[in-house]
């Protein structure tokens, strides 16, 4: 398991940048717009959301996707708990994350409960109301031990020029075993290499308008 922690600094006072990829953890405009148009809008949801549901993530960060989904599966009436496991090498502290968290005041209360989590267990064991954990080390290595196939996928790594592992051949071809068929995946990124390495996995991939200065975005449905 991985031992090393994210290294930030603030822009604004607000963004949390990683000093080690050199990339912020959500958009400088509003990352809460953006998670909903690359992730919920690129996955199909929440129109996808049934019982059961299960998203996976590559880089949980300050935690923003979970709490934008969960949210979003808390208002689209479902009653049992959203199942999402999340994947991330160099975890923030619970003190980053909440102040990070902070610029998205919509959704406080659901930020407090994830924090407190956090503080108590990163893997997020003891968070009630919604089926998470977050498999802390090398995704590289992790996620090949699981035996779940995902309904929906966050490809949220830091820039692929930058965060290169994380968008590698062999990890998405993980993510290909991980999905169930017509399952779906999404990112902000359109960097060719790898909308190729999403096909090569199995995936039909779409390159669609991306989120406000970024002009194009990828979507993948898994074949059947």
């Amino acid at each position: 398991m991985s031992d090393q922690k994210a290294n930030l600094e603030w822009r604004d006072g607000a963004v949390p940048v990683s000093t080690r990829f050199d990339d912020p953890y959500f958009s400088l405009e509003n990352g809460l717009a953006e998670t909903r148009h690359v992730f919920l809008a690129g996955n199909n949801l929440p129109a996808r959301f049934s019982p059961g549901f299960h998203i996976a993530e590559l880089g949980f960060g300050t935690g923003l996707n979970l709490l934008t989904t969960w949210a979003a599966w808390d208002a689209s009436g479902q009653t049992t708990p959203l199942r999402f496991t999340s994947f991330e090498g160099f975890p923030m502290s619970a003190d980053e994350m909440a102040r990070a968290l902070e610029a998205f005041p919509s959704l406080a209360e659901y930020a407090r409960r994830l924090v407190a989590a956090w503080a108590e267990d990163n893997t997020l064991a003891t968070l009630d109301g919604i089926e998470a954990r977050v498999v802390i080390g090398d995704a590289r290595e992790t996620l090949p031990a699981q035996d779940w196939q995902a309904d929906a996928w966050f490809l949220d790594g830091f820039s692929p020029a930058k965060n290169p592992e994380l968008w590698d051949a062999d990890l998405i071809q993980q993510v290909g075993q991980h999905t169930k068929p017509d399952g779906t995946a999404a990112t902000y990124t359109a960097a060719g290499f790898v909308r190729r390495n999403i096909e090569a996995a199995g995936f039909d991939v779409t390159r669609v308008p991306g989120y406000g200065r970024k002009r194009h975005m990828t979507t993948a449905r898994k074949r059947t």
